[in-house]
């Protein structure tokens, strides 16, 4: 385990591998690979979690030069689950010191461990921008805070001066949801994880929007088939026949006129245009 640690690893991959190192090494010899490979093969777990033990083990051996054939686990991936802004907002409202975190999270759609890094420094409070740096090859963004949020935010620094670790706000999150979910006995409020705050933002703008590049975008994913799976999960009626586009600036609201797109309305600073098909 100490190689592991000065492999330049993150300390979120680092908890994780050396979890599933110490899972396998009580049930083979990490110095055999092929019975390393035999013990993944029989775990009782789903394909893509089989991955992330070759994942780990590939670290191990790497660094302690091992040669082995890594065996390859193909998976389907399945539909995230979107969750009621309704249901979102009844785990926010029952929270307290961490209620702007989950609404951070709700309004931005950035990953858990993103949020966690963010300082003082990358809120602009008087253009209510919020600038974060990217995750797991997720590219840098901003986004633009309800002022709401932002006096919450205000309130949150005027106590503490650094966002929790990101495992901190899963863990707070799932405790006050499942507390919610006992008081009113509802399971979809039990299933709900925090992480599908992140996909209720990308439904929820690309239901805004309709323009799955600028959903990519505000994600920061790298590639558009990520992106495209939100897609599945919704359905339109008459506004299928429309083209949707966005702008930030007059001079991108000029070229989507002389186009011939049409402004609908403004949306958390962004105008919204469409075109008929």
């Amino acid at each position: 385990m100490p190689k592991l640690k000065s492999s330049g690893l993150s300390q979120s991959t680092l908890e994780g591998t050396s979890y599933k190192l110490r899972y396998l090494s009580k049930r083979c010899d990490l110095c055999n690979p092929e019975e390393v490979k035999y013990c993944i093969s029989n775990l009782k777990v789903a394909n893509s979690y089989k991955q992330s033990f070759v994942k780990a083990y590939a670290y191990f051996a790497a660094i302690n030069n091992i040669e082995w054939k890594r065996p390859r686990y193909k998976s389907e991936r399945k539909l995230p689950t979107i969750p009621t802004r309704e249901n979102i907002m009844k785990v926010i409202s029952a929270s307290r010191k961490y209620a702007v975190i989950f609404k951070i999270l709700m309004e931005c759609g950035m990953m858990p461990y993103e949020l966690s890094r963010v300082e003082r420094k990358d809120i602009d409070f008087e253009r209510r921008i919020l600038s974060v740096r990217g995750y797991k090859g997720h590219a840098s963004r901003t986004f633009k805070l309800s002022q709401q949020t932002l006096g919450m935010l205000g309130q949150y620094f005027s106590k503490y001066s650094t966002f929790p670790e990101s495992k901190y706000m899963g863990k707070i999150w799932r405790k006050t949801r499942n507390k919610v979910a006992q008081k009113l006995q509802d399971l979809n409020i039990k299933s709900t994880r925090l992480y599908d705050l992140r996909h209720y933002y990308a439904t929820m703008l690309y239901t805004k929007t309709r323009d799955i590049l600028f959903v990519m975008r505000q994600l920061g994913h790298k590639k558009i088939e990520t992106t495209l799976i939100y897609t599945q999960l919704l359905s339109f009626s008459e506004d299928d026949y429309y083209t949707c586009k966005t702008a930030r600036t007059v001079q991108e609201a000029g070229r989507l006129i002389e186009a011939g797109f049409d402004y609908v309305t403004t949306f958390n600073d962004l105008m919204l245009f469409r075109k008929r098909k």
